[in-house]
């Protein structure tokens, strides 16, 4: 949680994104990516390269890409109709920050469903 609010901090006033990685159930990492949508005041998009070697690792044995992350920096913390129509609707989570507030979301086939989760500090 402390690497998205941090994240999105930094790339304020503009959206940040990122990937979150880890294996099963549990996100051990948000590895924030570059945004590359043409207007990142409004929109994000995740750097397909930086998307694709996540996925090598991950089948190479490293963490694998368990979703995504982005901040809405003037809108509440869940998915907004632009995310909803961009979703690949493929099981995946999704972390939407709005101010200090970090919302989990699941990608179903039939939409968003919030999740609940728990922070392990170690």
């Amino acid at each position: 949680m402390a690497a998205i609010r941090a994240a999105a901090r930094a790339a304020h006033p503009h959206e940040v994104c990122g990937l979150l990685l880890g294996q099963g159930d549990t996100i051990s990492v948000a590895q924030a990516t570059a945004n590359v949508a043409p207007d990142p005041l409004r929109r994000f998009a995740i750097d397909p390269a930086a998307l694709i070697a996540a996925h090598r690792a991950g089948r190479a044995g490293g963490l694998a890409v368990l979703g995504y992350f982005h901040s809405h920096p003037t809108g509440p913390a869940r998915p907004s109709p632009t995310d909803v129509a961009q979703a690949a609707h493929d099981g995946r989570i999704w972390a939407i920050i709005a101010g200090e507030t970090v919302a989990l979301w699941r990608d179903h086939t039939s939409g968003f469903a919030p999740l609940s989760y728990g922070v392990i500090v170690d």
